[in-house]
């Protein structure tokens, strides 16, 4: 029963650590299947996570919170989508410039907000909702089906996000789009008008998911708690072929090497536990270098439009 428990234990923190991969890396999906390549997650999702700590501790209201982290990842994302769709700018750099001013912004919105030298906040958090039956099930029960409500999100998010990708005629211009946008546009479609409309929808994911980070994951609120989660979130869309539901599964993965530590210390094993901290990196690295096979990236991504800058 003791081995028992402990897988148990692994398989909610490896659900734990992959949900708000999950959500920022859907939401990246769809941007990049348009030819937005949003260097400037890691910003959304910590603007998200500070939007949705005010919000609650301003509300007393979670839900709220998670809103208000939406807005305010959706609302960095329409910044670098203003650069890079309307005025052509370099996707790459101006989505580091983006990071950069967002992990900026965020520490002078604290610092002013609790003090120079921070304060622990205690957040209202998301309460966890158990789905009838399902958390029963022996093992995986209470770590699939006994989560906050944005776990849920991403579960439906992504066979919803397939759907409309490969569904729909509005998915079917997305994905035109990031393949042959001067073709999309001579067939009716507003190549622009969709690249910032996905762009805004991913950064609005990803701030639910720094929302999640804060009111659901930790109940508080630290300077830089992305930690690199938006340059993750990049190569599991990368690992997961740009399909929704194999995002969900490889964003998992993620939450499982991450959780890898926590198992080694329940162990007992004599192994530092930085070595598998460094473990989603490294793992970020297979990814990103096709090790852990090949993957066609679509072939307008990160490529302005129309290209002469015009």
């Amino acid at each position: 029963m003791a081995e028992f428990a402990i897988v148990a234990a692994f398989l909610q923190a490896s659900v734990r650590l992959g949900v708000p991969l999950a959500l920022a890396a859907l939401g990246e999906t769809l941007s990049e299947r348009a030819g937005v390549i949003n260097i400037g997650l890691e910003g959304s999702i910590v603007a998200g996570a500070l939007a949705g700590a005010l919000g609650a501790l301003a509300t007393g209201s979670p839900a709220l919170g998670v809103l208000c982290g939406a807005a305010a990842g959706g609302g960095v994302a329409l910044i670098f989508a203003l650069f890079v769709v309307l005025l052509s700018t370099d996707q790459i750099i101006t989505g580091t410039a983006i990071t950069l001013g967002g992990l900026g912004f965020t520490a002078v919105v604290y610092q002013s907000r609790f003090g120079v030298t921070g304060t622990a906040l205690s957040l209202p958090t998301l309460d966890a909702w158990s789905v009838p039956l399902l958390s029963r099930l022996p093992l995986i029960g209470s770590a699939f089906f006994e989560q906050a409500p944005t776990a849920y999100l991403a579960y439906l998010a992504a066979p919803a996000l397939w759907w409309l990708l490969f569904r729909t005629r509005w998915g079917l211009e997305i994905r035109a789009v990031g393949e042959d946008p001067d073709a999309a546009a001579a067939a009716g479609v507003s190549v622009r008008l969709l690249r910032v409309v996905t762009t805004v929808v991913a950064g609005a994911a990803a701030g639910v998911a720094g929302a999640h980070l804060a009111l659901a994951h930790t109940g508080t609120f630290t300077e830089g708690m992305s930690a690199g989660k938006g340059f993750i979130a990049i190569a599991v869309v990368v690992l997961g072929r740009w399909n929704p539901p194999l995002v969900l599964l490889a964003a998992l993965l993620f939450g499982a090497a991450s959780a890898l530590q926590f198992l080694m210390q329940t162990l007992g094993l004599d192994v530092g536990y930085q070595l598998f901290l460094a473990f989603p990196y490294l793992l970020t690295l297979a990814a990103l270098a096709g090790w852990v096979g090949r993957a066609r990236a679509p072939a307008a991504l990160a490529l302005p439009w129309p290209r002469d800058g015009g």
